[in-house]
């Protein structure tokens, strides 16, 4: 079994690579960021809290974070493995984690840190575009639409997220360094930390992590 964490700063592509590791063994993807979306586009209570946080590019309480997250670990299509992209983000979202996931006999068995240079995640965040209707992601620079501002996959506008404009994306930054690499060190200890160098092609960046994690399906 596989329940694996990936881990790295905003833009480190780790959406990106979630997605192939998650059809390659057969477990879920579960993104805490396109949780909240869903209920922010839903317009809840919940998603209006989220916003607030989010639009500043700041972290999500703690306690908003574990309810959603646990909640969503309890479904069956997590029982045989899950992947995690954007949580936890803190220690005390770690902590009560290994908590949670130990009361029913379970555990983190992998831990991905994707480690990117500061320069290439500010090219790579400002520069992104999310299509409103499927949610495809493209890049003015390096995936460019073939029809400036229109989705290739659904014909939706292509907007720019309000946490990726270069302000916001100097404070996530800043939030991440603070509060979230202090994570590798908690998984460090632990020995399942591995680091991955995500300043290289997207390919090459999940060869790498697939040798990390083992090559079985």
């Amino acid at each position: 079994m596989i329940n694996l964490i990936l881990l790295g700063p905003p833009g480190a592509g780790k959406g990106t690579q979630a997605t192939r590791i998650s059809q390659k063994y057969g477990i879920p993807h579960i993104s805490t960021g396109e949780i909240f979306r869903r209920h922010i586009k839903e317009g809840t209570e919940f998603g209006k809290e989220a916003q607030e946080y989010m639009n500043k590019g700041e972290l999500v309480p703690d306690s908003l974070v574990l309810k959603i997250a646990e909640a969503r670990l309890m479904e069956d299509d997590c029982l045989e493995g899950f992947l995690l992209d954007g949580f936890p983000r803190t220690v005390n979202q770690a902590s009560n984690l290994d908590i949670f996931l130990d009361e029913r006999n379970h555990s983190i068995t992998h831990v991905i840190d994707i480690d990117v240079d500061k320069e290439l995640l500010m090219t790579r965040l400002i520069g992104r575009r999310v299509c409103r209707n499927c949610n495809a992601n493209y890049h003015v620079i390096t995936m460019p639409p073939e029809k400036e501002g229109i989705c290739d996959v659904c014909g939706g506008e292509l907007y720019q997220r309000s946490d990726d404009t270069a302000a916001t994306v100097e404070n996530r930054l800043e939030v991440y360094n603070s509060l979230t690499k202090p994570l590798l060190e908690y998984y460090e200890k632990s020995g399942k930390l591995v680091h991955i160098d995500g300043n290289l092609e997207p390919d090459d960046v999940f060869k790498n992590i697939i040798a990390a994690i083992g090559d079985s399906e």
